[in-house]
């Protein structure tokens, strides 16, 4: 199959490469579109309790969603002031599709004690369209801020979601303009020269071209999350680093024993693209574990990213033996040098690692357990504002509130839906779990009470509230909907489903694996180190995020709880870029166990050949993650930093030392499978074509 692709991408590059171009126009013109589809409705799950009562308002209140301005900076009694508020309130209640703006100064809470701040909240009509609900959101903004003070700010409800789209296009230009040119100029050092740098390059944007043209095809049919451009994005670009940079390492070590560049792109796709099809696919069936779960936002994730390996799995295959075929008679060979200088650092760690195996072993796995024990203590939030950069307008505005109002003020209520036909005495149970509860009734006999929490609207008080209200109610027709509610409903979700989730990604990595390696041993040897290097960089998410160590110097605070999107993400990411790298490795051993037989050897040469590749590919993946940390939106700080520390972990500790440990601890054993399971893998399995023992004895090195 893979000689099949090789020969086809080959004898037609142009036409490759034309159609990739085709890819790259669609990819960043039309594949743009998703920034305006972005949606905020992280929690919502189908299905759920709070998701059906939160439907049933829609379709039946005549109130719909509002969003909140607040005034200060000044003193807001002053009669200057005052005229422009009462001016621009009255002029609010006459827009289109605006359902209520209360008078601030009337309204009692809406001006702060101090006299320097008020809020104006603005409600919209209930059952609006998309577009009437986006017009009525810009005309109110635009009315708003033209109130002259020193600060006025408008968001909350559907206005943050356009504000968070807008700050995730941002945020994405950002990380291209700086991770972009760091990494030409980190594989210009790699390899030497300008155009085998390039490659590279020109594969990793395939790859956001592709994440964009995923989104946006997602987008059609679904509500894609603000949080999926970087992920996805980040992703994109630093598989398509990773696979172009053991694709064209691997070109130039066969162009020192053979003249015919089409010959070595051919051997090169029968050797590394082997190992890149199966890591591929590998890193695809870890995101495909999300579509377990029941939640809209991280089954999109899962397909979107998913589809995003995949094109960066095909641009490695196609595109780069196109260009290669092309181009490649310009990229000078690998130099030749004595094997024993080559890679001396990583077989000296191999070595090393193989004399003390059970040492090694020993002290990595508790190093890596000590890492992890933070996340014992995980906890999970919708979060608020303070999760985005103090730049933005919807943390502005919450910072103001908070300085100048009690805590607890503009907080999301706990919203209760109350059936026909709900006894009396239960209604007043519930009222009695809040005494300021607040009512009104809903055409059709229904009562919505709004319960106000103690604290944030998803702390513990109010996930409690919505816990109590659930006990009170019984078997009478109530149900419980708003922040803390959605959030209770995906923990529990969470909590039911993850079992499936992990059962269901293990399967299909191990049978990947056995795929790869004709070893039962090997992947449950992976599996475990893989978990324990992803326990260590998801406690140091949790110690720096959530109990706020260090969390200053990423510009960020500590909150408490983790953004309930990152753990999901980086343990599904994480995992399936440890198989990348496990993989990398372990493509090694296994060309020199074939040809010597020597288990040994198979570790030390393994890891002399592919250490210096794994490397560079971690510091070139770790470059890109932290280009999208400088955002300062606290989720993608968090995804940023465990996937970093992931990759780094992985690539260094994991890597480097507990793998050669324990393939020594294993021995010969390591590629052991039964009889019956052999005869299939032999049969069926994917194989390279073992190299030569020539081609063995030399390794790459930087060309000056």
């Amino acid at each position: 199959m893979l000689t099949t692709i090789a020969r086809a991408s080959t004898r037609r590059p142009l036409t490759v490469i034309c159609l990739w171009l085709i890819f790259l126009l669609l990819g960043f013109g039309l594949g743009t579109g998703v920034f305006g589809r972005l949606s905020d409705s992280v929690p919502e799950i189908p299905g759920t309790e709070s998701e059906r009562a939160a439907e049933y308002l829609d379709g039946t209140d005549p109130v719909g969603e509002s969003v909140t301005a607040v005034v200060g900076g000044t003193d807001v009694s002053a009669p200057r002031v005052r005229a422009q508020v009462e001016a621009a309130v009255a002029d609010l209640r006459d827009l289109v599709d605006i359902a209520a703006v209360p008078d601030p100064y009337t309204t009692r809470g809406l001006v702060s004690e101090d006299g320097r701040a008020l809020i104006v909240p603005v409600t919209l009509e209930g059952g609006l369209d998309d577009d009437a609900e986006e017009r009525a959101l810009d005309a109110a903004s635009t009315r708003v801020h033209g109130i002259d003070a020193p600060e006025v700010h408008v968001s909350g409800g559907p206005l943050l979601g356009q504000q968070l789209g807008e700050r995730a296009q941002e945020d994405v230009a950002r990380a291209e303009m700086v991770s972009l040119p760091v990494v030409l100029v980190l594989l210009f050092l790699v390899f030497g020269g300008l155009r085998a740098a390039g490659l590279p390059l020109l594969v990793a944007v395939s790859g956001v071209a592709g994440a964009f043209l995923a989104l946006f095809g997602f987008s059609q049919v679904t509500d894609i999350s603000v949080h999926a451009i970087q992920v996805t994005t980040m992703l994109g670009l630093g598989l398509a680093v990773d696979y172009a940079l053991l694709m064209v390492v691997r070109f130039r070590e066969e162009r020192r024993t053979t003249g015919d560049v089409v010959e070595a792109v051919h051997r090169t796709v029968d050797r590394a693209g082997r190992t890149v099809l199966f890591s591929g696919l590998t890193v695809a069936v870890c995101l495909t574990g999300l579509l377990v779960f029941p939640s809209t936002f991280l089954r999109s994730m899962g397909l979107a990213v998913a589809a995003v390996v995949v094109v960066d799995m095909l641009a490695a295959l196609t595109l780069l033996p196109a260009l290669l075929a092309r181009f490649g008679g310009r990229i000078a060979p690998a130099r030749t040098r004595p094997a024993v200088e080559e890679g001396r650092v990583f077989a000296r760690l191999a070595r090393f690692a193989a004399r003390r195996p059970v040492a090694v072993t020993v002290t990595s796995v508790l190093a890596l357990l000590v890492l992890a024990l933070p996340v014992a203590g995980l906890r999970i939030s919708i979060g608020d504002a303070r999760q985005l950069p103090s730049s933005t307008e919807a943390r502005r505005l919450h910072d103001t509130v908070e300085a100048h109002f009690p805590p607890g003020t503009g907080v999301s209520p706990v919203t209760v839906v109350l059936r026909p036909g709900t006894a009396p005495g239960t209604a007043e149970r519930i009222r009695a779990l809040a005494p300021d509860a607040g009512s009104r009734g809903l055409p059709g006999g229904a009562t919505v009470l709004e319960l106000r929490p103690g604290g944030s609207a998803d702390g513990r008080a109010a996930t409690d509230l919505v816990e109590r209200v659930r006990d009170v109610r019984g078997d009478e027709p109530v149900e419980v909907t708003g922040v803390a509610a959605r959030l209770v409903d995906f923990r529990a979700m969470l909590g039911d489903r993850a079992p499936w989730a992990a059962v269901t990604v293990l399967a299909g990595i191990l049978v990947l694996l056995f795929a790869f390696t004709g070893s039962v041993l090997i992947p449950l040897r992976t599996v475990l180190t893989t978990l324990l290097s992803l326990g260590a960089a998801l406690g140091a998410v949790v110690w720096v995020f959530q109990d706020g160590h260090l969390a200053g110097v990423l510009g960020a605070e500590g909150l408490g709880a983790l953004s309930l999107t990152a753990p999901p993400l980086i343990i599904a990411i994480a995992f399936g870029l440890a198989m990348d790298y496990e993989l990398f490795i372990l493509a090694r051993m296994r060309e020199t166990w074939l040809r010597t037989g020597d288990a040994q050897d198979a570790v030390v040469t393994g890891l002399r050949r592919s250490g210096r590749v794994v490397s560079c590919a971690a510091l070139l993946l770790a470059v890109v993650f932290g280009a999208f940390m400088t955002g300062g939106f606290s989720p993608i700080l968090q995804i940023g930093l465990g996937l970093t520390l992931a990759v780094l972990i992985d690539a260094t500790l994991v890597r480097m030392l507990l793998v050669p440990a324990t393939m020594a601890l294993l021995g010969s054993r390591a590629w052991w499978a039964p009889r019956p399971l052999r005869r299939a893998h032999d049969r069926f399995g994917l194989r390279e074509e073992a190299p030569s023992a020539a081609s063995d004895d030399h390794e790459l090195t930087p060309q000056h």
